[in-house]
């Protein structure tokens, strides 16, 4: 496989892969990052892929969302970074507090990174996304007793994780 025919092939999925990607990292470089790997492996397997692939979407979904995995797994994604926009740190002055908070923070992240995608995904869409529930269903097909449901044993699991870690109380 030439380049050009490599670019026509998969360029296009682009989006499609770095939406995969955000969904599972929740951080916008190290999604393009792992698109990037994604596209590097696939350069240096094109001559071994099948031309006749019926489905290449999926086959470079699939890669990411490996790729995406490993990443988290070697990482256990330390979380040094803030959760995301929708998550903002509270401004004190007082350092000592700050440290405390920052901490606390990096715990709730890193709880959160180790949910199963399906709780991660409808926990990120409710509370930072700020979806409703019809637009999650949507989203993920899931019935909107399901997804309350879901949200409600998440939340209390993370509740009780952060609390038995850091022996503090979150509400």
């Amino acid at each position: 496989m030439d380049a050009q025919e490599f670019k026509a092939r998969f360029l296009p999925l682009h989006p499609a892969l770095y939406r995969a990607a955000y969904a599972l990292m929740q951080n916008a470089e190290d999604a393009e990052d792992i698109v990037q790997e994604a596209y590097l492996k696939l350069w240096n397997k094109r001559d071994g892929l099948d031309i006749r692939t019926a489905n290449t979407a999926a086959y470079c979904i699939s890669l990411v969302r490996h790729l995406c995995f490993d990443q988290l797994q070697t990482k256990r994604y330390t979380a040094e970074e803030p959760l995301a926009e929708g998550f903002n740190r509270p401004a004190d002055c007082d350092t000592l507090h700050r440290l405390e908070e920052r901490d606390r923070w990096v715990h709730l992240k890193r709880l959160i990174g180790r949910l199963p995608d399906t709780p991660r995904r409808i926990l990120w869409l409710r509370d930072v996304e700020e979806c409703s529930m019809q637009e999650i269903t949507r989203a993920t097909g899931l019935t909107e007793v399901n997804i309350r449901s879901i949200l409600s044993r998440t939340r209390k699991k993370i509740r009780e994780q952060f609390n038995q870690l850091t022996g503090g109380d979150i509400q």
